[in-house]
């Protein structure tokens, strides 16, 4: 399972921290709020039973006392339900028992014991309070009172406190996602300056001072940018020297080895061969030597222009003496593309010249945009390149089986290496895969393309 980033790690820290406070909270004071209702009906309803069992003594003590005329006297209101339990029968307000049987026996106990009793009950499905007054030895008092407006109080409370804990861990949430927002700023900046600088613009940097906590982090990755900047410059300065020191040399060389190559006829057989191996390794020597110089370019920053990619790549293929019915638009058709022209113009020749050394020659080259990225499929009709070099042979100077497999022991030089360049510096990437029919199919993907 993919891991949550930081902001969303924190976020939800804040969310969950801030439910877990207001469900704290919100419990604290259902409960405080609760027993303090509780208590103060349990108080009224006791002081409410005891007077109306007063009213009742009262009116029992006569010689012919009418149970029903007394209880008929008292002013319940239409929360309060008065019983009289006496000689073992039960008195209400009506004819009927009401809801005596709602008594329970251990209460009924204790009022025959001459103990007053409180307890609570549920009557008919809903919560009441029970009173019960011994007022003689054979006669008790009971009083019903309903709690029902109380509970429907408290699920109210409950309610709202649980909109309260939901809008807390919501705020909660908000603030941590503000948190992370500013808090992250900083690293947002090393981030976007890093990806800078990846794609060759290596003077981006992070502006000082503007943190104090985080000066030392910006005055750290400027220094690592400096010394990064510092030693790509010199590596791209003693590439582009030796490249320029070596063309001198070469061109006397070349000339030599094409005097050679048309005085072929008049020499021996083993002369003549030597010549020729002499000529064709000073024409590679020369490629590498170009693809050094391209090398040492290969790190400055791209300079997009607007592109007609194929008018590029047909041009492309007539200057390599290839038929420009190689080219293969879309669909869609490819149009303009923000591109440098220089490095796009590279990536093709050198794939190009890649497929005609070591791929059998070209079959097509397909060029359309997909969800804003360019696409530039190359395709050739040899070996094709195994799945396990498929990455090594976009490497500098390519050794190895991949080495052996697609350049015959000698090597890729930095063709291959240079169009990953350029397409990296586009903030793309570039592959290999299979060709349907055989071969290889080398693909570069350039954003910043449109149809």
């Amino acid at each position: 399972m993919r891991r949550l980033g930081l902001r969303a790690r924190v976020t939800a820290a804040f969310a969950i921290g801030a439910l877990l406070l207001s469900a704290l909270m919100a419990l604290i004071s259902y409960e405080l709020v609760r027993r303090s209702l509780l208590d103060e009906r349990e108080r009224t309803a006791l002081r409410a039973a005891y007077f109306d069992a007063a009213v009742v003594r009262a009116g029992l003590d006569t010689d012919t006392p009418d149970v029903y005329e007394v209880l008929r006297t008292l002013d319940t209101g239409g929360t309060r339900r008065a019983l009289v339990h006496r000689d073992g029968r039960w008195y209400a307000r009506t004819a009927d028992e009401g809801p005596s049987g709602a008594v329970p026996a251990g209460l009924m106990a204790m009022v025959a014991d001459g103990e007053p009793a409180v307890q609570r009950i549920r009557v008919d499905g809903q919560p009441a309070l029970l009173v019960g007054v011994p007022l003689a030895d054979s006669t008790g008092y009971y009083e019903i009172t309903s709690l029902r407006e109380l509970e429907q109080t408290f699920q109210v409370l409950a309610l709202a406190l649980t909109v309260v804990a939901v809008t807390v861990a919501g705020s909660g949430a908000a603030l941590g996602w503000y948190a992370t927002r500013h808090g992250l700023r900083p690293l947002t900046a090393v981030a976007d300056a890093a990806e800078k600088i990846a794609a060759g613009d290596v003077t981006a940097r992070l502006a000082p001072g503007t943190d104090p906590d985080l000066a030392r982090l910006s005055t750290s990755f400027n220094r690592m940018a400096d010394e990064v900047a510092v030693r790509i410059e010199r590596d791209r300065r003693f590439a582009a020297d030796v490249a320029h020191e070596l063309r001198s040399p070469l061109q006397t060389l070349s000339a030599a080895a094409s005097v050679l190559s048309r005085r072929r006829d008049g020499l021996d057989d083993r002369t003549a061969t030597a010549a020729g191996l002499v000529s064709e390794e000073i024409t590679r020597f020369q490629r590498l030597v170009n693809d050094l110089i391209e090398l040492a370019r290969s790190d400055r920053p791209v300079q997009r222009e607007e592109v007609d990619v194929l008018a590029l790549a047909r041009g492309v293929c007539r200057g390599r003496g290839l038929p420009e019915s190689l080219v293969q638009p879309g669909p869609p058709a490819p149009g303009r593309w923000s591109v440098d022209p220089r490095r796009v113009e590279q990536v093709l020749v050198n794939l190009l010249d890649n497929a005609v050394r070591y791929g059998g020659g070209p079959v097509a080259v397909r060029l359309w945009v997909s969800d804003g990225v360019g696409v530039v499929e190359v395709d050739d009709e040899g070996p094709g390149v195994p799945v396990a070099d498929r990455e090594v042979v976009f490497d500098r100077f390519v050794r190895g089986r991949a080495a052996h497999d697609r350049a015959g022991g000698d090597g890729t030089g930095l063709g291959l290496a240079l169009v990953a360049q350029h397409a990296a510096a586009h903030g793309g990437r570039a592959g290999v895969g299979d060709r349907p029919g055989g071969g290889a199919r080398f693909r570069v993907e350039l954003p910043g393309a449109r149809p």
